[in-house]
């Protein structure tokens, strides 16, 4: 079996694995939030922007077509959002005395996840056929919000009392796109070029992910300073593992 269908399939645990650690242990979950964003950024920051950067030269108006692509993947996720309704944090206030509409909203807003993971799947199976070292970084990637992903849709759902039947379908909804994305994108051909545009995409919704769900989650109702340290934790981390174990 392809190996990229296989790590996306593995994606899906950790979804899995985030949403049981949302029913079980929520007065920690600041600081694995914190430590999430900082490796995802970290890993972007060092890994995949250098990566498609060096991959094409390309303009587009006088500017790095590349940069151009970054800030469409952030600005396509946040309208695809708006669209879908308000994503509010796992710990905030918000929806307990308005349980309808905060389901309505849990629910629009983890089907909004059903787009852009089928995008991560994608990404996956296109990054393997550059390299299997910039395949495994976007796996990486792809694992950290997927657990983050799977933690905020389940605190949610779990907030409204939906979580047996409707957390469930969401979560297996959220598999089938990850592998059905990765599965389109290993059988797609994509000049280099092309392949550093959209990986430049999915650079700019991990950063998207990273400052505008996870460390709003992170910081919804706790002090900041621990979570603070965990994210430069995680930055440094990230860091440290790109320079000495060669992921780039």
């Amino acid at each position: 079996m392809n190996l990229a269908i296989i790590l996306a399939a593995l994606t899906a645990l950790a979804t899995t694995a985030g949403g049981l650690l949302a029913l079980r242990a929520r007065d920690r979950l600041h600081l694995v939030l914190g430590l999430s964003a900082g490796l995802l950024l970290g890993l972007v920051a060092f890994d995949l922007l250098p990566e498609v950067f060096h991959a094409t030269e390309k303009e587009l108006l006088h500017v790095p077509a590349v940069s151009v692509a970054i800030i469409a993947g952030f600005l396509a996720l946040h309208i695809l959002e708006q669209f879908a309704g308000p994503h509010e944090p796992a710990d905030s206030d918000y929806g307990h005395d308005h349980n309808h509409a905060t389901n309505i909203a849990g629910t629009l807003g983890a089907l909004a996840m059903g787009g852009h993971v089928f995008l991560d799947g994608v990404a996956l199976g296109v990054a393997f056929q550059v390299s299997d070292a910039l395949g495994y970084a976007v796996f990486v990637a792809i694992l950290l919000h997927a657990f983050s992903d799977g933690l905020n849709t389940v605190s949610l759902l779990v907030r409204g009392g939906h979580w047996t039947k409707r957390g469930r379908w969401l979560l297996a909804v959220d598999a089938l796109a990850r592998v059905g994305g990765a599965a389109i994108g290993s059988a797609l051909v994509f000049s280099e070029a092309n392949v550093a545009i959209y990986l430049a995409i999915f650079s700019g919704m991990v950063i998207y992910l990273a400052t505008s769900h996870i460390l709003p989650e992170a910081h919804s109702r706790h002090p900041s300073r621990l979570t603070l340290l965990a994210t430069v934790t995680g930055v440094i981390i990230m860091w440290l593992l790109v320079a000495n174990l060669g992921l780039h």
